[in-house]
């Protein structure tokens, strides 16, 4: 209570760290006493720290301890980092000595053993330094990585060669993408111990580094493996191919370099293949691609890398709106790769294609199958709308229709097709649903307890309170998480938090990775503060007067502004949109000008009232292009507003759900999809909470702020 003013200066110092903000945080901590003055400290402190400012963080960090006791762990950890760093070795140790027993529920405690132990070993202690990490066996030390690393440096220390390279290998290959293994692999380099790693151990690095994406890393490991002396002829072969993958990845394969590769009868001449394939469509030559194609068919039928071109392939001829070429790759997949991680997907795009084209009878078959072979699937829910919708139209059976869409809302109540769902079953009146075999299973998801309140007397979020006053933002999380009683209500005890300070994005994060089920629940199984954290409308007032202004409803913004930036004003994609609403410079400074703004520059976009207020217009102007058609406005928004006229120009489309399963670019359509349900759910959440108690309909107002 006493740090509360101190939260918005500290919050802006850690994410600014100007000279203004180091002097207000500074202002603050000479004027108080006690916790305020200690938490002023700490936040300065930990700025300090990160900018390398060693010294004058040592200082700020013993005056946060000299303050106040409750920030004691923090002071005394950050002080020791920022005493090892400044080269005060003996101060640091001074602090890390006996922390553990000091501050036993500390956060810090599965560190210190390892900071330590680096500290010691840098006062040519390497004895001590053993001790210091025997001390962190049994607990969650021994599995972070850099603990492995000081364990390694100390046995190195200690003389210990063989040891400390049977320490340095376990790392690598148990945390092969951690900073700590770069270290580790550098030093067994250093030993001359690199025959400690078989070809296999390297292989299994390359392999870590290629799924993670870092395929430079991956090309050189693998580019190295090839020169390895004891290898067969296979084992060359498919180190080359790995290594080309990786340069295809990195836009850096030729097709002389593909083409030379070792023509060979096994996997590794499947993937070559497949590169060449991806060259081929990459330069829009459909020719060579179906020819590869067939070619893979022919010598590689059970190789996963056929399912990958073929997928590619059907990909390939979807956006080039050739549906009948684009069906016959996903079947082909679909039916002789049905455990593939792709084949419902594929498996979908050819049962939605085949009806876009009036094969309604073929399609009817493949939504069947759909329904039976992939439940679980994601796409699924699109199978059960569209199955409804030929039992209305072509079997003339609307009892089955209304079965359908009545599992689409157990199963899937928050999705777009839900929505649609609930238009049919509306038109469909008073008709019974059938009972279907195979709809059973089609059923809402179990939804854990969670709490709809938090203890007020845990000490953990009583210290996750006071590091938001310092602006601490990182150690939120860990410190709640560290109460042995929080699984049920630390997402909500976090979101609380982020909301104080309104950092609206955060929370939403909170809860959504805590409820990743969310969109299959119903709204009564989970607590109504839990939707409000999930569905905020900040700057509500702005964002209801420039809707009104633009004739917008405000629900369709605010849902637009929770998909694109999920209200985080200071978003920036990796296109340079900006903002809530996520607008190109280019957009903004013509939206400026309309406006009658003048001196308009990219930054203003990141404010808040100012974004919303272009990103309506601009929105406003996309509904006005399109016929006031909210889903042609959206997939424009998304994707630009040449490429909807070309979809549009695919039609004629028998309402919009046709239109919008028919938009070709994944991330486009499931944008389109998201906006359009987070409407209907801003709304059902209102409606849902006038039905509650009064006491349930307000609850945690912050972080929800709906009218």
């Amino acid at each position: 209570m006493a740090s509360a003013r101190l939260q918005p200066i500290a919050q802006q110092l850690a994410l600014l760290r100007t000279p203004e903000a180091y002097a207000a945080v500074n202002e603050y901590a000479r004027r108080h006493t006690g916790a305020a003055a200690a938490a002023a400290y700490l936040a300065l402190g930990h700025a300090r720290l990160l900018d390398g400012r060693y010294a004058a963080a040592e200082i700020d960090l013993r005056r946060a301890r000299r303050y106040d006791g409750a920030l004691a762990d923090y002071a005394d950890f950050l002080g020791a980092e920022a005493s090892e760093d400044a080269g005060d070795d003996a101060a640091a140790e001074a602090l890390l000595h006996g922390f553990v027993r000091r501050y036993p529920d500390s956060i810090f405690d599965a560190q210190v053993p390892e900071l330590e132990a680096g500290v010691l070993l840098a006062m040519n202690n390497p004895g001590g330094a053993r001790e210091a990490l025997l001390r962190g066996e049994g607990t969650a030390a021994v599995d972070r990585p850099g603990y492995q690393l000081a364990e390694g440096e100390v046995e190195l220390a200690l003389g210990q060669r063989q040891m400390a390279v049977e320490i340095f290998k376990r790392l690598l290959l148990g945390h092969p993408l951690s900073a700590q293994a770069r270290i580790a692999r550098q030093r067994i380099t250093d030993l001359g111990a690199e025959s400690a790693l078989t070809v296999t151990d390297l292989q299994g690095l390359g392999d870590a580094y290629y799924q993670a994406g870092r395929y430079a890393e991956a090309a050189g490991q693998y580019g190295a493996l090839i020169h390895t002396p004891e290898l067969s002829a296979w084992e060359r072969n498919e180190f080359a191919v790995a290594e080309a993958a990786c340069e295809l990845h990195l836009g850096r394969l030729t097709q002389a370099e593909a083409e030379a590769l070792p023509n060979t009868d096994d996997e590794s001449g499947a993937r070559r293949l497949y590169l060449l394939m991806e060259l081929a469509r990459d330069r829009e030559d459909t020719g060579a691609q179906q020819r590869i194609v067939t070619k893979m068919e022919a010598r590689f039928p059970r190789s996963p890398w056929l399912a990958e071109a073929l997928f590619s392939s059907g990909n390939m001829y979807l956006l080039r709106l050739d549906y009948p070429t684009a069906i016959k790759y996903y079947l082909y997949l679909a039916e002789h790769f049905p455990a593939y991680k792709y084949a419902a997907a594929a498996h979908w795009r050819a049962a939605w294609l085949s009806y876009r084209l009036g094969q309604y009878t073929e399609a009817a078959q493949l939504f069947s199958q759909q329904i039976r072979l992939y439940p679980a699937a994601s796409v699924t829910v699109s199978a059960l709308y569209w199955q409804g919708r030929l039992y209305e139209t072509l079997d003339r059976a609307p009892g089955l229709a209304a079965a359908n869409y009545r599992a689409i809302l157990r199963a899937y109540p928050h999705y777009f097709y839900a929505q649609l769902a609930r238009e049919r079953l509306a038109a469909l009146g008073n008709t019974e649903p059938v009972a279907a075999p195979g709809l059973s299973r089609f059923r809402e998801t179990p939804a854990p307890q969670m709490a709809s309140s938090f203890p007020m007397d845990s000490p953990h979020l009583a210290m996750a309170r006071l590091l938001a006053n310092a602006g601490l933002n990182e150690y939120i999380p860990r410190e709640i998480a560290a109460d042995p009683n929080a699984s049920r209500w630390s997402a909500l005890a976090e979101a609380q938090i982020y909301s104080s300070y309104g950092e609206y994005f955060l929370a939403l994060r909170a809860v959504k990775r805590a409820l990743p089920y969310a969109s299959t629940a119903p709204f009564q199984s989970i607590p109504m503060v839990y939707w409000k954290i999930l569905y905020p409308t900040p700057w509500w007032s702005t964002i209801v007067a420039e809707s009104k202004k633009n004739g917008l409803d405000p629900y369709l913004v605010a849902s637009l502004i929770r998909q694109e930036s999920e209200f985080d004003p200071s978003a920036v994609s990796y296109a340079h949109a900006y903002g809530l609403m996520q607008l190109l410079p280019s957009i903004g400074r013509k939206m400026a000008r309309e406006e009658g703004m003048r001196s308009f520059r990219t930054f203003q976009l990141l404010d808040p009232e100012i974004n919303i207020r272009l990103g309506t217009r601009y929105l406003r102007q996309m509904l006005d292009e399109f016929g006031g058609v909210p889903a042609y406005a959206l997939a424009a928004y998304n994707a630009g507003d040449y490429r909807v006229a070309d979809w549009r120009a695919e039609g004629p489309y028998s309402g919009i759900g046709e239109f919008v399963e028919s938009i070709p670019f994944t991330q486009t359509r499931n944008y389109v999809e998201a906006v359009l349900r987070n409407e209907e759910t801003y709304k059902a959440i209102e409606e849902y909470a006038r039905s509650q108690s009064s006491e349930t309909a307000s609850a945690f107002p912050s972080a929800a702020g709906l009218p």
